[in-house]
C-alpha cells in the first residue's frame, strides 16, 4: 500500500490522487559561530530567518567558508501546514552542480552530508530535533556540453538522489539543516565540483485521498468478518470435518480481515512511525494466503479422491512463494526497519544496495508473471477434466443435466473471474515494485491513479467474499430422484442454484472432478 504514486491535484468529480510531490528549494544559510554550544537550527524565512546569500560567488567575496553554509529547507512551503492525513513523506535530493576547468566532479564521486530534522507545531515555539546523520550519496552526473572554458558555469546533469523517508506527519512544520563539510586532508567533499544549490521533491499521501482510503476499509472490514464468521459456522455445523479447501478459504477470510482491520485511523493521532512497516508486512500477508490460495484452490479440483484434502503434497508450489515472500520481507526490513531509527537511510544510497534492491524487484516481476502462466495451465487441466465429466451428462434425467450443466457454467465463470482476479494482481504488484524502485531513483513512472488503486483493493474484498459465499456449505435440501441416473446416487441431494455446495463436500464440482480424476 506504500507505492503510492503522484500526480497532479485532482479537478471536478475526479477522486483525489494518491500522492502529490512537492519541490524546494535550499536557502543558503550563513552559520557565523565556530563551535555552538547547542544545536541552532536556521529558518530559511519568516520573522527568525537566517542570514542568507545568494551564490556562492557572493560568499567568496565576503570570505565565508564552505563549512560555514547551511543549506535550510522548511517544510512545508510558507503559509501551508503539514497533516498527520499526509501518513508519510519521502525526499529526493538534487544537486545543482556547475561545470568548472580546474574544479570537475572525479570518478566515483562521494558528496558527505552532514543534515538534521527539527520539527514544531507552532510558528513560535523552538525547533525540537527529531534525527541527526552523516551520510554519504554518489554523484551520478553528466555533462553534455564539451568541457571548454567556454562552457564553464553550465550545469551538469545529475540523476535524483534518496534522501528521507518517515514514516508518519505528526507534526505541522519540518525544518532540514543541510551541511556539506569540507576537509581536503581527509578527502571530504573533495571533488564534487561546485555545487551551487540544493533541490528537495517532497511526496506525501494525499489528505483527501487517505480519508477515502480509511472510509473503504471501515466499511468492508464488517463486511468480510461478517461473512467469515457465518461461513465458518456453516462448516462447524456440518457432519462431516472441513476439508483442505475449506480451511485455505477460511485463512483466506482472515489474511483479508487482518488488511482490511483500519488501524491507521490511530496515525491520525498518534505518531506512529512504523506504519509504513506495518502495512507491508500486511500487504504481504495477504499476497502470500492469495497466491497460496489459488494454487491450492485448482489443484484440489484436480486431485482424486486418495490425494485430495492433504496440505503436504502443495509443498512444492506453496514453498516457493513463503521463500519469496519472506525474502521480501528481509529485503523491507533491511530499509524501512532502519529507516525507524535512522529517516535518512537508503538502501539506494550504495552501489552494492541498489543493485541488491533492482534485482529483489526484477526478480520478484519474473516470477509474478511465471506464477500465473503456472496458474493457467492449472485453470487449463480444470476445465479438460471438467469436460471429460460432462460427457456423462447427457445419460442423465433432464432436470439433474440442467442443474449440473447450471453447476458447470458457475464454476467455470468462477475459475474464468480467478484468473483476472490474479491477472490484475499481478500487474498490480509488478507496477508497484516498478514505481517504488523509480521513486528512489528518481526516474520516471507508471502512473496509478486513484481508481486503480482502490478498484484493486475492492476486487479483492469482493473475490474473497464472494468464494466464501459460494463455498459455504448449504443445509436445505430437496426430494431425492425418482429414477437412477448413470454415474449419480439417485439419493444424492440436489442443492439450491444460488450457490455451488454440496452437503458430502466443499461443492458438487469438487466431488464431481475428482470423481472423474480418480476414473
Amino acid at each position: 500500500i506504500n507505492t503510492l504514486t503522484p500526480s497532479s491535484p485532482t479537478h471536478g468529480a475526479m477522486p483525489p490522487s494518491p500522492a502529490t510531490a512537492v519541490h524546494y528549494l535550499a536557502t543558503k544559510c550563513v552559520d557565523t559561530v565556530k563551535k555552538p554550544q547547542q544545536t541552532k537550527w536556521f529558518m530559511p524565512w519568516g520573522p527568525n530567518q537566517c542570514d542568507n546569500i545568494q551564490s556562492f560567488d557572493e560568499a567568496m567575496a565576503k570570505g565565508i567558508e564552505a563549512n560555514n553554509i547551511v543549506f535550510a529547507v522548511h517544510i512545508p512551503l510558507p503559509n501551508k501546514e503539514m497533516s498527520p492525513w499526509f501518513q508519510f513523506m519521502l525526499f529526493i535530493l538534487q544537486f545543482d552542480i556547475a561545470f568548472k576547468m580546474y574544479n570537475q566532479i572525479a570518478d566515483g564521486a562521494l558528496v558527505h552530508i552532514d543534515v538534521g530534522l527539527a520539527y514544531r507545531d507552532d510558528m513560535n515555539s523552538e525547533w525540537t530535533e527529531m534525527a541527526h546523520s552523516l551520510e554519504q550519496r554518489k554523484l551520478s552526473c553528466n555533462f553534455t556540453a564539451t568541457k571548454t572554458h567556454e562552457n564553464e558555469g553550465r550545469h551538469y546533469e545529475c540523476d535524483l538522489l534518496p534522501f528521507m523517508e518517515v514514516g508518519s506527519v505528526a507534526h505541522k512544520y519540518y525544518l532540514l539543516n543541510i551541511r556539506l563539510p569540507v576537509n581536503e586532508r581527509k578527502k571530504i567533499n573533495v571533488g564534487i565540483a561546485e555545487i551551487r544549490d540544493i533541490r528537495l521533491v517532497g511526496i506525501h499521501q494525499n489528505g483527501g485521498f487517505t480519508k477515502v482510503w480509511f472510509a473503504m476499509k471501515t466499511v468492508l472490514t464488517p463486511s468480510i468478518l461478517i461473512i467469515m464468521i457465518w461461513y465458518w459456522r456453516r462448516i462447524t455445523l456440518m457432519s462431516r470435518p472441513p476439508v483442505l479447501l475449506e480451511k485455505v478459504i477460511l485463512a483466506l477470510g482472515i489474511s483479508m480481515t487482518f488488511i482490511n482491520i483500519p488501524v491507521e485511523w490511530f496515525s491520525v493521532s498518534f505518531n506512529w512511525t512504523w506504519m509504513l512497516l506495518f502495512g507491508d508486512i500486511r500487504q504481504g500477508i495477504f499476497y502470500s494466503m492469495l497466491l497460496s490460495f489459488w494454487i491450492i484452490f485448482c489443484g484440489e479440483h484436480l486431485m482424486d479422491q486418495t490425494e485430495r484434502n492433504r496440505f503436504s503434497i502443495y509443498w512444492k508450489q506453496v514453498g516457493p512463494i513463503v521463500f519469496g515472500s519472506f525474502c521480501l520481507f528481509i529485503f523491507d526490513m533491511c530499509e524501512r526497519g532502519v529507516q525507524l531509527k535512522n529517516p535518512f537511510y537508503s538502501i539506494w544510497a550504495s552501489d552494492i544496495g541498489t543493485e541488491l534492491a533492482m534485482a529483489f524487484i526484477i526478480v520478484a516481476g519474473i516470477c509474478a508473471c511465471l506464477y500465473f502462466l503456472f496458474l493457467c495451465f492449472m485453470v487449463f487441466q480444470v476445465f479438460r477434466n471438467i469436460s471429460g465429466k460432462r460427457m456423462s451428462l447427457p445419460a442423465m434425467s433432464k432436470a439433474r443435466q440442467l442443474h449440473y450443466e447450471g453447476l458447470i457454467f458457475r464454476f467455470k465463470f468462477l475459475m474464468l473471474v480467478t484468473l483476472a482476479c490474479a491477472a490484475l494482481t499481478v500487474i498490480f504488484f509488478i507496477i508497484s515494485q516498478v514505481n517504488e524502485g523509480h521513486w528512489h531513483r528518481g526516474e520516471h513512472m507508471v502512473q496509478v491513479n486513484s481508481a486503480f488503486f482502490t478498484g484493486i483493493y475492492g476486487m479483492w474484498n469482493l473475490y474473497v467474499f464472494a468464494i466464501m459465499f459460494l463455498y459455504a456449505p448449504s443445509h436445505k435440501h430437496y426430494g431425492d430422484e425418482q429414477s437412477s441416473d448413470a454415474g449419480v446416487n439417485s439419493c444424492e441431494d440436489i442443492q439450491p442454484t444460488t450457490t455451488i455446495t454440496h452437503v458430502d463436500g466443499p461443492t458438487e464440482i469438487y466431488k464431481m472432478i475428482g470423481q472423474e480424476a480418480q476414473e
